[in-house]
C-alpha cells in the first residue's frame, strides 16, 4: 500500500518537552499547533505545580509532579524523570525546548536512536537569574559546550529566536540554527472578557501595560517609580514570576499600579488592545536580554498598541523599521553588583507623556498602516514555515 506524504507524517509521533507547567508558554503552544496541523502526532510534556490550572489543547499534554521547584535539585529531578519517561514512551522524534530540557532529551534520543530537534528560546547561560552566580552559569555553559556540537549530527536540527543568537552559536559551536521568532499568529481573535480585570481602574485613565514574566531585569519597578508623575495613567502588570510578590508589596499604597497575576492567553488577547501604551523595558543583564525580541512586542503590534521599549538591536529593528513606538537608551549595568542604574523617574514619565501625545496626534490611517505592515511581518504564519521545514530535516533518510 502506498502512503501519501501527509499519511506518512501522521504516523510520526513527536514528544516536546518544557520545564514549565504549559499554561502560558505561547511559543511552545504555537509550535505544537503547527506540528499537529501538519499531521504530526504531538505530545507536550511539562510539570504540574500546586497552583497549576487545567489545560485543554487539541494535542496530548502530560504534566509531571515533581518534589522540588527550584535550583539544581529541580533540574536534576526533572531531567531524571523526563529521561525515564522518554526512554519508555513510544515516539519517532524528541523535541527539546531550551537547554534545561536538553540533557534528558539528548540522552534518550541517543539511546533510542531517535531524531532530535532543539529550540533555543534564549541563551540559557545568559538568563538574568544567573547574573552574579558564575558557578551556576559555568555549569550551564559546560552543558551547552558538550551538547551543542552534537546537534550538528545527521538526525538533529535546531532553531532559535533571532539571528543575533544564531550567529553567536554558529561562531561558538559551528551549529547552524534557523530562526523562528517569538511572534504570535496573525491578528488572534480575543476569546475572553478582560473588562473585569480593569474594574478597579478609574474611568478615563490611560492604560500602560506590561505583559509577560515578572522576573528580574524587566524594568517593571522603573515604571512603578515613574507612576507618581503620571496620575492620568494606570500601570497594569499582567503575569507572574520570580519577583512578583516583592513588586506587588512594593506597590502597596500606590493608587495607579495594578498587578493582575496570571492571565489566561485568551483573556490577555482581549486585554492588550485596551492599552494606550505597551511597556517593554529591559535591563542589559547579559547577551540573552541584549539580543532578545520579547514576545510581548509582537503581541502589542498585533493589537495595534504602540510600545515604549529598550533600544537593543533586535528590538530596534522592529520599532524603527515600522515606526511603532519609542526607544529609550539602555540603563548602565554593573555586572559585578548585578544592578542597573535606574532611569530618572520624572524623565521616564515625560517620555511616556510625549509618546502618548505623539500617537494621539497621529492620523488614524497612518497609525493603521504602520501596524498593519508590522503585524503582517511579525506573524507566526511566516515563521512556522521555517519551523516545519527544519523539523522535516531530522527525518531525512528515515
Amino acid at each position: 500500500m502506498r502512503f501519501s506524504k501527509k499519511m506518512m507524517m501522521s504516523r510520526r509521533r513527536i514528544i516536546l518537552t518544557v520545564t514549565n507547567d504549559l499554561v502560558t508558554d505561547q511559543r511552545v503552544h504555537r509550535s505544537c499547533m503547527a506540528l499537529a496541523e501538519a499531521g504530526y502526532d504531538v505530545t507536550l510534556v511539562g510539570r504540574r505545580l500546586p497552583e497549576s490550572v487545567a489545560v485543554q489543547r487539541p494535542y496530548r499534554t502530560v504534566r509531571m509532579r515533581l518534589l522540588f521547584r527550584r535550583k539544581a535539585v529541580f533540574y536534576a529531578e526533572y531531567n531524571c524523570r523526563l529521561f525515564f519517561r522518554l526512554l519508555f514512551t513510544g515516539a519517532d522524534a524528541f523535541y527539546a525546548n531550551d537547554t534545561d530540557t536538553l540533557p534528558a532529551v539528548w540522552l534518550a534520543a541517543r539511546l533510542r536512536r531517535k531524531p532530535l530537534f532543539f529550540d533555543a528560546h534564549e541563551m540559557f547561560p545568559e538568563v538574568p537569574e544567573l547574573v552574579g552566580r558564575p558557578r551556576v552559569k559555568r555549569v550551564w555553559t559546560r552543558v551547552e559546550d558538550f551538547l551543542f556540537p552534537k546537534l550538528r549530527r545527521p538526525g538533529c536540527a535546531a532553531v532559535t529566536v533571532c539571528q543575533s543568537i544564531a550567529d553567536i552559536y554558529r561562531e561558538r559551536y559551528g551549529l547552524e540554527m534557523k530562526v523562528v521568532r517569538n511572534v504570535p499568529m496573525t491578528f488572534p481573535t480575543a476569546g475572553g472578557d478582560a473588562s473585569k480585570l480593569l474594574s478597579s481602574v478609574p474611568e478615563g485613565r490611560r492604560i500602560l501595560l506590561y505583559q509577560g514574566a515578572v522576573n528580574l531585569g524587566r524594568g517593571i519597578e522603573w515604571m512603578m517609580d515613574a507612576m507618581r508623575y503620571l496620575p492620568e495613567c494606570e500601570f497594569v502588570v499582567a503575569g507572574t514570576g520570580d519577583v512578583y510578590d516583592d513588586l506587588r508589596k512594593r506597590a502597596e499604597g500606590t493608587d495607579n499600579v495594578l498587578f493582575l497575576g496570571r492571565v489566561e492567553p485568551e483573556v490577555l488577547r482581549a486585554l492588550t488592545p485596551m492599552a494606550s501604551l505597551g511597556i517593554s523595558l529591559l535591563e542589559n543583564r547579559g547577551l540573552n536580554y541584549y539580543y532578545s525580541l520579547p514576545n510581548r512586542l509582537a503581541d502589542f503590534v498585533q493589537a495595534g498598541v504602540p510600545v515604549l521599549a529598550t533600544d537593543f538591536p533586535e528590538i530596534h529593528r522592529v520599532v524603527e523599521n515600522f515606526g511603532i513606538g519609542t526607544l529609550v537608551p539602555p540603563a548602565p549595568f554593573d555586572a559585578a553588583k548585578g544592578l542597573s542604574e535606574p532611569p530618572d523617574p520624572e524623565q521616564l514619565a515625560r517620555t511616556v507623556k510625549e509618546t502618548l501625545e505623539f500617537w494621539d496626534a497621529l492620523p488614524a490611517d497612518e497609525r493603521a498602516r504602520r501596524f498593519a505592515s508590522a503585524a503582517s511581518e511579525l506573524s507566526f504564519e511566516n515563521d512556522k514555515k521555517t519551523l516545519l521545514s527544519a523539523v522535516d530535516t531530522i527525518f531525512i533518510g528515515r
